[in-house]
């Protein structure tokens, strides 16, 4: 049997072969030892794998710069539209690969390595993970996580457009109008990353920014305490970017989140207009410039509420900087068109993405707070407020409920300011990230401004790119896709329907077995090495990986977990379908339950993993630091994915897609994304159990009494006793009395309810797994309907249906360098 190729080889096979053909590796040579010799200042002698890590991303860097260049000069040239996507997390991973792939320098790159005698994966393994997000991919750890410790060569500081930000202070109303004073000021610095699209010359960019005092020490006042107050008042600036505060899925109204939130809005905008006013459609001179055109050239979408400050901080800065803005602000007869009173300037250019029902998620900030921290824009929402307001009465004569629910300011108890209230109000569109769920913001969550303004909601159903979940991370699977239907579906995904065609050819039904199986014995190779757990790779290889949240109903799958072992060791010389179950999530700081629930899925492991009378039929693996670049290894070998969510808590969901286009069989309910894949691979190509939308709905009207499940289903009272009872915590037998406590008492996710259903369609999965032909037939199903869930057709329908700007397929003039 010949040896499996290496994932660089595979993905060798599948380059195109146009640029990467006519690289010289010998150029690549040089430019690594000239990076290695003048940026790092090192030799052979003494270089480290970091070192040649470093070398290696300057050198493809170089790469980028040209494209980087000529991109910004296309766009001053052409003058198109421009959106700005606001968001306080990008899930980005590593850079290096996904940008040999993007520019085909891979082949060139693994050639020059090789000939450099340097191992191409050891090099890239050195890249960390970018750190700039909290969400099931991101960062909610409480270790230090410090990924800008050696620098970050893909970074371009840009100390030129440095930003100043305001804070705290006071509101001055005088006869030259409305001034915020005596605040204190933070610069923003910005730091640009270039992004490379797929072979076609653009390298757009990722600005962030970080925060830096402003003054330096006064010498005239010099002291020893002076010095003390200089230094703390210097660090307490700059905090607010050292890290992002661990928002989650519970919102907690924290300074410094709020801080951090209008950090980087204030920045963004000023450099919004900046950016306007210096193209040819602006000008540079103020005067000449008229702001009130901004939506002409400019969209922002609002990625969820968090960076929702930008509705009232763009209202503040267009009013301070345009006279002509000021005046239609202020004259109300020029803004209202029938019964719309807000400045249609605004609204033209916001738009909002909602990306949760969950009513503990949605931020709503203390009055108190903005008042201390932002007077001036809590004073510009009171006015948008009172706008909006008035419209509704005036549509709703008399309706002072319906006035209460749609206020942005909640007066019960301490007053708050509504942030999701304040996008929608602020903002030309609102979608939702999957159709149920866009139907749920609509028919629930905001059914009063549905009904006031229809046309505002949209649906955008998620998407992920192809280029690093399928491409990138499973090259096997990509060459044996493009040996069938060509190479092109990486760049239009809906072609993999073509593979119907192939259902029932028992060469690609091999094929694709084959890959999956190589995949998962390199999987295995790396869980025990990290995790010292020997794995049968021709187990079941059962993964749910999330944020962890009661929603996302961890529990359910650990009860799973208590029952089959339950029943290996109630029938030990029965056949049963061998599985290792992985689950990995991070839990936010402050979550005690989220805490509680990682702690029994070890403790599980401790028990299952040890008994000798399992053996390998199952293994329990909590997979730590769960982040892009350990996704990468885990989804390309998963046979099962867990989408298990109560239905109508899942907003949509990017990891089912990842599993199905890589496959992966998904058990699942009828939530979040999963109802299109059902739709798309067909019902019965997916393992569908538990309630619907209605059945929740229902149950809830009824009254979920979990001690009846508990009652009448004897495996479910076993595994809860042993729970309660102590078994997978003999030394702390009460450790996970709050999680008994609230799933019997307090569980708003209804876990009990679908626990019957789930476990006999957990049966029904490992009877299928048994029949490797039939699973394969099943597999290859979800991956020709997975074409709908290409981020390249998610981006699309933004730009035409919410940002009024066509895509464009065509690459830009390369530049001279590379002609």
């Amino acid at each position: 049997m010949s040896k499996p190729l290496t994932d660089q080889e595979k993905r060798k096979q599948i380059s195109v072969r146009g640029l990467a053909g006519v690289e010289n590796v010998a150029d690549l040579k040089t430019n690594f030892n000239r990076h290695l010799h003048f940026t790092l200042v090192k030799d052979r002698n003494v270089a480290t794998k970091r070192d040649y890590y470093f070398a290696l991303a300057h050198t493809v860097r170089d790469h980028l710069v040209g494209r980087w260049i000529r991109t910004q000069q296309h766009y001053y040239e052409t003058d198109p539209k421009r959106v700005y996507y606001l968001s306080l997390e990008f899930y980005m991973g590593r850079t290096l690969q996904n940008t040999m792939v993007n520019l085909a320098l891979e082949n060139a790159c693994d050639e020059a390595t090789y000939q450099l005698g340097l191992d191409m994966e050891e090099l890239q393994d050195m890249e960390e993970d970018a750190g700039l997000g909290n969400g099931g991919l991101g960062r909610l750890v409480e270790e230090a996580d410090d990924w800008l410790r050696y620098g970050n060569p893909w970074e371009k500081a840009r100390p030129e457009y440095m930003r100043p930000v305001h804070f705290y202070g006071r509101v001055e109303r005088g006869p030259d109008g409305v001034k915020w004073v005596d605040t204190q000021m933070v610069l923003a610095m910005p730091y640009d990353t270039p992004v490379p699209g797929y072979r076609n010359n653009i390298v757009n960019t990722m600005r962030l920014w970080s925060a830096k005092a402003p003054c330096e020490f006064n010498l005239k006042d010099f002291n020893v305490g002076g010095y003390i107050q200089a230094v703390l008042d210097r660090n307490l600036a700059e905090n607010i970017s050292r890290v992002l505060y661990p928002n989650d899925n519970f919102f907690e109204g924290k300074e410094l989140r709020l801080k951090q939130e209008y950090f980087v809005v204030a920045a963004t905008l000023q450099d919004i207009i900046r950016r306007f006013k210096a193209s040819k459609f602006g000008s540079t001179e103020i005067v000449r410039v008229d702001l009130t055109k901004l939506p002409d050239k400019v969209a922002i979408q609002l990625n969820d509420t968090h960076p929702a400050l930008a509705i009232p901080e763009l209202m503040r800065l267009l009013t301070r900087l345009s006279p002509r803005c000021l005046l239609l602000w202020n004259i109300k007869s020029q803004i209202i068109n029938s019964h719309k009173r807000r400045p249609v300037f605004l609204l033209r250019t916001c738009a909002y993405t909602n990306h949760t029902v969950l009513p503990e998620a949605l931020e709503r900030w203390p009055v108190d707070l903005f008042h201390n921290l932002l007077p001036r824009h809590l004073d510009i929402i009171y006015e948008i407020n009172q706008r909006h307001l008035e419209r509704i009465s005036s549509v709703f004569p008399g309706d002072q409920d319906r006035l209460r629910r749609m206020s942005l300011i909640e007066e019960g108890g301490q007053k708050r300011i509504n942030m999701a209230h304040l996008c929608i109000v602020g903002s030309h569109a609102v979608n939702g990230v999957a159709r149920i769920h866009s139907d749920i913001i609509k028919n629930t969550v905001f059914k009063d401004f549905f009904e006031v303004d229809p046309q505002k909601f949209q649906n955008k159903t998620n998407g992920i790119t192809p280029r690093r979940w399928l491409a990138m991370c499973n090259p096997g699977l990509a060459e044996v896709i493009a040996e069938r239907i060509g190479e092109d579906y990486i760049r239009d995904l809906g072609q993999l329907k073509k593979l119907l065609n192939f259902v029932n050819d028992d060469a690609f039904i091999r094929d694709v077995a084959k890959i999956k199986q190589e995949n998962k014995m390199k999987f295995a190779v790396y869980l025990e090495e990290q995790y010292k757990v020997k794995i049968n790779p021709n187990s079941m290889f059962d993964i749910q990986v999330k944020r962890i949240h009661e929603y996302k109903r961890q529990l359910l799958n650990c009860l799973h977990i208590i029952t089959f072992y339950n029943r290996i060791k109630k029938e030990p010389n029965k056949s049963w379908t061998p599985r290792t179950i992985m689950i990995g999530g991070k839990a936010a700081p402050g979550y005690h339950m989220a805490k509680m629930i990682i702690r029994l899925i070890t403790a599980i492991g401790d028990v299952v993993n040890h008994d000798p009378v399992v053996g390998d039929r199952l293994k329990v693996i909590f997979l730590e630091n769960y982040r892009v670049t350990l996704a990468e290894k885990a989804v390309p070998a998963a046979d099962l994915s867990e989408q298990i969510s109560t239905a109508g808590t899942e907003a949509s969901g990017t990891g089912n897609m990842k599993f199905m286009l890589n496959g992966a069989l998904t058990i699942g309910t009828m939530d979040g994304a999963n109802v299109e894949m059902a739709e798309e691979a067909r019902e019965e190509n997916l393992f569908i159990f538990g309630m619907r939308v209605e059945d929740v709905e229902a149950l809830d009207k009824k009254g979920y009494d979990a001690a009846e499940y508990y009652n009448q289903i004897p495996e479910l009272k076993q595994a809860i006793d042993q729970i309660s009872g102590g078994f997978f915590s003999p030394c702390q037998p009460d450790l996970f009395k709050d999680v008994v406590n609230m799933l019997m008492h307090h569980d708003r996710f209804k876990v009990f309810a679908d626990y019957e259903d789930y476990i006999k369609c957990q049966d029904r999965v490992s009877t299928l797994y048994k029949n490797t032909k039939e699973w394969t037939k099943m597999v290859i199903h979800n991956i020709a309907g997975s074409g709908k869930f290409s981020s390249d057709r998610t981006i699309s329908q933004y730009a035409r249906e919410i940002w009024g700007v066509e895509p464009s397929l065509e690459k830009i003039a390369a530049p001279d360098e590379l002609r």
